[in-house]
């Protein structure tokens, strides 16, 4: 049985130019974290504006000036339950905490339209937030395909919001283990950039002067010959964070084919990143409820092969 997703907004957004002198996309796929060609779809249909004209794609904005943005509805989208198995470690009638496996897609999207997490939320869950539209229902935060662990779920637009604020306020704590390549000098650590897409490949993020702000705090948990494990705490919340700033000091993730090595001395389906705490204010009862799952038995087998 197919179900046709939740709800079919239309989202406006209107963002204030701080610092002009960019062009359009540059601008847009910054903020708004799209790639360029996806901006310039929007543009080349009218979807972007400026006092009130719609505006072209290689536009330089200037500060002061209000950019309006008309994120259409998605069409002729069906999504349909699956029962993937997943592991709901918490739920009632607010939230649900997912420990999401290796290798689940969250939602669909850059080819792919099935088998994700939403599709097994669907077939699990009762009730689904429908503020991030057709494709993302209950989605407040993500972690990438082939990192594992804690992940929120909304069930309803009032727990959305007050979870989507915390996000922003930095209030909701998120811990990651990760193993590292090569030997890590510092016990702990911050490591703040900015990160934005990667000008040679809009795949991917990078470390960028234009990019936004993105600070991580580290711990050394372990040392062993030639890697090092890590712990990882989030202070902002940028697409691909920790994989990005472990490149940028030197010591990328193990099993990190985009971001890592070539050569991979173990084989791994990706990296070893997992989401192991997660902490939050429960949007009913206003009190800060805490979630921890260990690690993946792939990531101890290796653990335990380098011990």
């Amino acid at each position: 049985m197919k179900v046709l997703c939740l709800k079919r907004i239309m989202e406006k957004k209107t963002i204030l130019i701080d610092n002009g002198g960019v062009r359009v996309d540059v601008f847009l796929a910054e903020k708004l974290e799209f790639t360029r060609s996806r901006v310039k779809k929007l543009c080349d249909d009218g979807f972007v504006r400026v006092l009130g004209k719609v505006i072209k794609s290689n536009k330089i904005l200037k500060t002061g000036e209000e950019i309006e943005i008309t994120l259409p509805e998605v069409k002729n989208l069906d999504l349909t339950p699956e029962d993937i198995p997943i592991d709901i470690i918490y739920q009632d009638e607010d939230v649900a905490v997912i420990n999401k496996p290796q290798g689940l897609t969250v939602h669909a999207g850059n080819g792919t339209n099935g088998s994700t997490l939403v599709n097994a939320l669907l077939y699990h869950l009762d009730n689904l937030s429908g503020i991030n539209g057709v494709i993302r229902p209950g989605i407040v935060h993500r972690i990438d395909k082939n990192t594992s662990g804690l992940l929120v779920v909304a069930k309803n637009d009032k727990a959305h919001l007050a979870l989507a604020k915390q996000l922003e306020n930095k209030t909701c704590s998120r811990v990651y283990y990760a193993l590292l390549e090569g030997i890590l000098k510092e016990d702990s650590g911050r490591i703040s950039t900015f990160i934005g897409r990667n000008p040679k490949d809009r795949t991917k993020m990078a470390v960028v002067s234009s990019g936004r702000d993105a600070i991580t705090d580290f711990n050394v948990v372990k040392r062993f010959e030639n890697y090092t494990l890590c712990k990882f705490s989030l202070k902002t919340g940028r697409t691909h964070q920790i994989r990005v700033h472990a490149k940028y000091i030197g010591h990328p993730i193990v099993g990190d084919k985009e971001y890592g090595f070539k050569n991979q001395k173990f084989k791994l389906d990706g990296q070893l990143l997992h989401a192991s705490e997660l902490k939050f204010i429960h949007p009913s009862t206003d009190k800060i409820v805490s979630f921890s799952c260990p690690l993946p038995k792939y990531f101890e087998d290796i653990l335990n092969k380098l011990k």
